[in-house]
Formats: C-alpha cells, sequence, structure tokens
C-alpha cells in the first residue's frame, strides 16, 4: 500500500465503523447473553450423559466464544494503531503502520462474510449429495473429484465429513455420494454449491485423449433438528433393514445394521449405512429424509417468491452453476457470479473462498 500518513488515519476511521457496523450485525450482545445460557448448561450433572447433544452445545459456545474474541481483539489492534499513527514516531513506524492495516482489513472482510449468513438454517451442518451425470465412467471420475473437492474445502476448515452412502462407479469413480459435513454454518458456506458442475478436459480413459465435457449434479440441504411441532408421523414411514456393504467384516454381515427409509405420502426414499449400529443409521435416514421435506417445502416458497421476477429455476441439470475447464485452457468460473480462478486444480483441491464468497453475496440480491 502506497499511502501517506493522513490516508493511513482515513483507513482506520473506515476501520472502526466498519467494525461497529459488524458487532452490531453479529448481534454480539445478543451471543454474550446466549453464552452465559450455554455455560449455565454445561455446568448442569449429567451435561455429557448425551453425547451427541453436548458436543453440539460445546461447539456453539466455542462458536460464539471466538467470534467476541475475535471482535474485541481487532478492535484492541485497532485502537493500538491509532495511538502510534498519533504518535511522534509514526513517521518511522509508517509502514509497519501499513502492514498491520492491512492484516486488520482483511481479517474484518473475512469477518463480514458471516453478516451473510442469516438464514434459519445458516449455522446447520451441511447434507452433501454428488450425482454423476450422463457420460459413464467419465461423469463417474468427475464425481469423486467433485467428493474429493468438498472433502479437502472441510479439512482445510477443519471440519468433519461423515460419508453416509455412496455407489462406486463401474471401473472408476462414483455414481453418486451422500456426506455430512459438519461445522460452524457449513450448510451457510456450502448452500450456493448447489446445481449442475460441468468439467472440460482430456479423457484419461481413451488412448486418444479426446477432448470430454462431463456433468454431475452437487445438492446440498440442512442438516435440520428434530421439531417436537410438526414431528414426522411413525405411520407416514417404511423402514426396511439389510446387510451393510460399506465397512466389510463379519460383524455387518451377521446383523443388519444399514436401513432404507421410505416416506409413504411422497415416495422419496433414503439409506443410510455408514454406521455400525442401527440405530444410529436411523436417526440418521430420519435426518436425511426431514432435509428432504424441507427442500420440497423450500422450493414451493421460493416458487412463489420469485414467481414475479421471473422463472423459478431448481438445482437441477439445466441449472449450470459453474464449469472446470483443464483443456485447451484452464479456468474456472461460475456462471451466476462470474467469478472466476485461472488455477483450477488449486480449485479442486479445495481452494473455494473465492467462489462461496461470491455466492454469499449473489444469494442475498
Amino acid at each position: 500500500m502506497n499511502l501517506s500518513m493522513e490516508e493511513v488515519i482515513e483507513k482506520l476511521h473506515q476501520l472502526k465503523s466498519s467494525l461497529e457496523i459488524l458487532r452490531e450485525k453479529l448481534n454480539l450482545g445478543e451471543k454474550k447473553e446466549e453464552i452465559k445460557k450455554l455455560q449455565e448448561q454445561t455446568s448442569k450433572p449429567g451435561f455429557w450423559d448425551n453425547q451427541l447433544e453436548a458436543q453440539k452445545t460445546s461447539k456453539l459456545l466455542a462458536f460464539y466464544t471466538d467470534e467476541i474474541d475475535q471482535v474485541d481483539r481487532l478492535e484492541k489492534q485497532l485502537q493500538s494503531l491509532e495511538e502510534l499513527s498519533q504518535s511522534k514516531d509514526s513517521g518511522v513506524l509508517l509502514e509497519d503502520i501499513k502492514k498491520e492495516l492491512s492484516g486488520l482489513e482483511k481479517e474484518t472482510g473475512q469477518l463480514e462474510k458471516k453478516t451473510y449468513l442469516g438464514g434459519k438454517y445458516d449455522a446447520s451442518a451441511a447434507i452433501v449429495s454428488i450425482h454423476a451425470g450422463q457420460g459413464g465412467t467419465e461423469a463417474m471420475d468427475w464425481a469423486q473429484m467433485l467428493m474429493r473437492m468438498y472433502f479437502r474445502f472441510a479439512e482445510k476448515k477443519d471440519w468433519k465429513v461423515d460419508v453416509i452412502d455412496s455407489i462406486p462407479g463401474d471401473e472408476a469413480g462414483i455414481k453418486n455420494v451422500i456426506m455430512i459435513i459438519t461445522g460452524p454454518f457449513a450448510y451457510g458456506y456450502l448452500k450456493g454449491e448447489r446445481g449442475a458442475h460441468r468439467l472440460v478436459r482430456q479423457s484419461p480413459f481413451n488412448a486418444d485423449k479426446l477432448r470430454q465435457t462431463s456433468f454431475a449434479l452437487v445438492e446440498v440441504l440442512p442438516q435440520i433438528e428434530a421439531s417436537k411441532e410438526s414431528p414426522i408421523p411413525e405411520s407416514d414411514l417404511e423402514w426396511e433393514f439389510f446387510h451393510a456393504s460399506s465397512h466389510g467384516g463379519q460383524n455387518v454381515q451377521k446383523v443388519s445394521t444399514a436401513v432404507r427409509l421410505r416416506h409413504k405420502p411422497t415416495g422419496i426414499i433414503v439409506t443410510s449405512q455408514s454406521e455400525r449400529y442401527q440405530e444410529r443409521n436411523r436417526e440418521i435416514a430420519i435426518d436425511l429424509l426431514r432435509a428432504k421435506l424441507w427442500e420440497i417445502e423450500e422450493e414451493k416458497r421460493q416458487k412463489e417468491k420469485k414467481s414475479l421476477k421471473g422463472e423459478f429455476k431448481l438445482a437441477g441439470w439445466g441449472n449450470q452453476i459453474r464449469s472446470y475447464v483443464l483443456h485447451p485452457y484452464k479456468m474456472v468460473k461460475d456462471l451466476r457470479t462470474e467469478h472466476e480462478e485461472n488455477d483450477p486444480f488449486l480449485v479442486l483441491d479445495g481452494e473455494l473462498d473465492g467462489f462461496i464468497d461470491a455466492e454469499l453475496k449473489f444469494l442475498l440480491e
């Protein structure tokens, strides 16, 4: 940054205003009250009796605490820079002040992304499904490349990924896969990834290395907690139990741990076979069904909402969102936001932040 001290001081004032707005938009006052309630829960006897609920509470407590601490730290650093800029040594320290200011601006920008995550289920885990399109082995390989891309993205954020169900390809890759990605605002960050993803490359599966175009469909749903107000009637459910195929070994061959669940009113069928215990697979299947039913209702609401703005499009094959070109040139371009990157291999290694930042802003328009 080739800035004068006067320009630096002006930027410091702007950053101070941005942090004040951020504190308000992030509802940090309300979150401090929520932290007190969560802390009370964690101190109660028997808190860890239900491991899953205890882990969710602990993670939410840590997330809120980290968020408040981050804003407090940024404000203290900013105050320190303001004092340095007014000191008698400010001229000598100008380059150091500019360097630290640049870091503060970048971190504040990252924090601003959270203000785009105000949806009802944005804080939830994400159920990500990937389906290979037409094209045989080529498309199945592409579906597996996308699965790895989301694995790597989650890994960089220290999120957890559980494969719930998958069908391997006939020769390579996968036909489809269902994953649950768990992390702070996982659904909020990933919801813009739904749609058809297109790959153009020289095919590694034929001797002539011909250029091949492949498609895969990505679906992203929130993992929704059970609702006491509107539970799914047991009479609407039809259960089937079978031997899991994902783990192998004698144990799963003796016990029918995998489950297939059919929702009678809609005909929706979901499967879970990732866990060794039938009860856990039942819970996961119910979560998948609950998300599918929410999607149906959400699409109805969105269709009504957008009916005055033009045609409503589902996240289907006709709704291509992103193109990954490996040949004859190299580029990844989002067709909605116009955001693009020139290193597709970096993107396929999980570097999705640029696309996701643009998606979050696009979805709010």
